[in-house]
């Protein structure tokens, strides 16, 4: 499939998903409920056959997530209503570029009950910018069809890792046949819990940022798609505000960053190598005082620090405010630093869910209470898309959609609330404190375990993607096509551009490449059931990543192409690197 061309797309007029309420306490160890400590809350929701009756649907956000779901909604076909909120002028999310970054700073800032960041007001725009961490040199770090969506290819001869523009183009097409459902420039004051006839129902105040209409209207199911990219985090490092208040200016956040051309010929401190960390330092070094020094916690993987050309330093233990200067983990200190750029990731923040006691639903660090990443166990008419990271986004929030779109049409029964609860028992045990980090393969697992425990207890509906042996290997080597990309001078349009050749495991009918050894190149290698050390796909027995419930009765056949792929079991050393250097996360999380 490809695109039709870009132009003639008709822009709706707008609508916000800001919220202007916030907590005002920071609990650090929240409960797995959603219970405010002030209010008593009814534990509702249908489980397990008992029917949710779900008639009217509110998606918060138009990003991937928001647009995957609306399309999975609105195609099984029993709904009454799906509205999609949306806090721009436009679709996209966090891939809706501003070439004006947010002008608000906090530093530090550890808390992800910070009231949002306000809009900014550029002169001549019709409607208030809410501007996301895009920067303008950025590429894609996944190949173009493994990133893809299941009903739409990115546009032939297009690069094989896209830049920013293209995927924005591409969600803009995406979302054509739900745009009309989409309202923009609205905001979200609040959304409240309530029992109804035995039901949950949800209330939700909103508000146009360009009228000041406010209107009120009851859901009975929620998806909160509002992305986890937007409240930055600064750790607080022995005197980091007095410096700050003494020489402002100096720090700022990656969320802020356009173009590396403001630090020509400056000092430069990158904090954090994480994957907007490793970029945004290699576009600076380029241009900066020499050499920039990229500050880290965990080394930075050999071939990806040469990549940069920075001098990798130690974690910054202390700033001098007077000296203009910082000191490192073993004592040295580097003065007349004339910028420190903060790569260190965002916090989970949902302020417009202060009716239900935000503090109890996050700490910043994960989002508690939820089965399988997604759907809320106490109240599991609302769920919250698009957690997962370290992850393929696009597919996976196409998998949820699946789930949710099921779930609530009364399609797909849950687990027992027990059941679920012990789920995130297991995985909290298990996973450490990156909770939404997944190992390497743990996409590959949800999205190719969803796909077999839908087709066989609910074939209704749009079908959700499968992962075939060509993407699992895809999946493997993007990490190292995305390093040659960048070293042939990203203009490739193909991975065998690049040197990486897919080949069958017992197709001996390819002749070897002209000057290559087809046995021992691994970017000619079939896909392997070894992901990454300390990571191995188990691929023996039935879903155990989801908790998926066995349905009765034999599978039903693959009905998609992508089905030859058996569902995999992840099985991961806590503490390998499969946790720790895997950068196909677009952007970061407090490291």
């Amino acid at each position: 499939m490809t695109l039709p061309s870009w132009s003639g797309l008709r822009l709706l007029p707008c609508v916000v998903l800001v919220a202007q309420h916030f907590m005002a306490a920071n609990r650090t160890s929240p409960s797995a409920s959603l219970t405010h400590p002030d209010a008593e809350l009814p534990h509702m929701g249908s489980v397990g056959g008992t029917g949710f009756g779900v008639g009217d649907v509110a998606v918060v956000g138009a990003g991937p997530c928001g647009l995957a779901a609306a399309k999975y909604l609105l195609a099984q076909g029993v709904f009454d209503s799906v509205v999609v909120f949306e806090q721009q002028s436009e679709v996209g999310g966090v891939w809706n570029y501003s070439a004006d970054p947010s002008r608000t700073l906090r530093v530090p800032q550890q808390s992800p009950f910070c009231p949002p960041d306000p809009p900014i007001r550029p002169p001549g725009t019709p409607s208030p910018l809410f501007p996301s961490p895009v920067y303008e040199m950025l590429h894609a770090n996944i190949p173009a069809p493994l990133m893809q969506f299941l009903d739409l290819d990115f546009p032939k001869g297009g690069l094989i890792f896209p830049t920013r523009e293209q995927i924005q183009q591409y969600l803009v097409e995406y979302s054509q046949d739900v745009r009309h459902v989409v309202k923009f420039c609205t905001q979200i004051k609040d959304i409240r819990l309530r029992q109804e006839g035995g039901k949950d129902r949800w209330d939700l105040d909103a508000e146009s940022t360009v009228t000041g209409e406010v209107f009120s209207r009851t859901f009975d199911a929620v998806v909160v798609a509002s992305g986890h990219y937007s409240t930055t985090y600064i750790p607080d490092v022995a005197s980091i505000e007095d410096f700050h208040r003494t020489n402002p200016g100096i720090i700022t956040h990656s969320k802020s960053y356009r173009k590396a051309e403001a630090f020509s010929g400056k000092k430069v401190v990158v904090v954090g190598n994480a994957a907007s960390g490793l970029d945004i330092a290699t576009q600076v070094g380029r241009l900066s005082q020499q050499p920039l020094l990229l500050s880290v916690r965990s080394p930075t993987p050999p071939d990806k620090l040469e990549r940069t050309g920075c001098q990798e330093v130690p974690v910054i233990v202390e700033f001098l405010p007077a000296e203009r200067g910082v000191k490192f983990r073993g004592g040295r200190v580097e003065t007349d630093i004339d910028s420190i750029i903060f790569c260190t990731g965002y916090l989970f923040s949902y302020p417009f869910l202060r009716g239900l006691g935000s503090s109890g639903i996050t700490d910043g660090r994960r989002v508690y209470g939820l089965h399988r990443d997604l759907i809320h166990i106490d109240h599991s008419t609302i769920a919250f898309a698009g957690l997962p990271m370290k992850v393929v986004p696009f597919p996976l929030s196409e998998s949820q959609g699946a789930i949710l779109a099921r779930v609530w049409s009364d399609a797909l029964a849950l687990p027992s609330k027990e059941a679920m609860r012990r789920w995130e028992d297991e995985m909290t045990s298990g996973r450490g404190p990156a909770f939404h980090a997944y190992p390497k393969g743990g996409d590959i697992a949800y999205i190719n375990e969803t796909y077999d425990w839908i087709s066989r207890a609910s074939p209704s509906g749009k079908p959700p993607p499968r992962w075939n042996e060509e993407r699992v290997w895809m999946r493997q080597i993007g990490a190292e096509a995305k390093l040659e990309f960048e070293r042939s001078g990203c203009a490739a349009t193909s991975l065998d551009e690049l040197g990486f050749h897919y080949s069958h495991a017992n197709d001996q009918s390819r002749p070897p490449q002209e000057g290559r050894s087809p046995p021992s190149n691994p970017r000619e290698r079939s896909p392997s059931t070894t992901l990454a050390q300390g990571t191995r796909i188990d691929l023996s027995h039935g879903p155990t990543w989801l908790g998926c419930p066995e349905p009765p009765g034999p599978a039903s056949p693959p009905a998609s192409p992508h089905a030859r792929f058996a569902p995999p079991t992840i099985q991961t050393e806590r503490d390998g690197p499969s946790q720790s250097q895997d950068y196909y996360s677009v952007l970061p999380r407090p490291s």
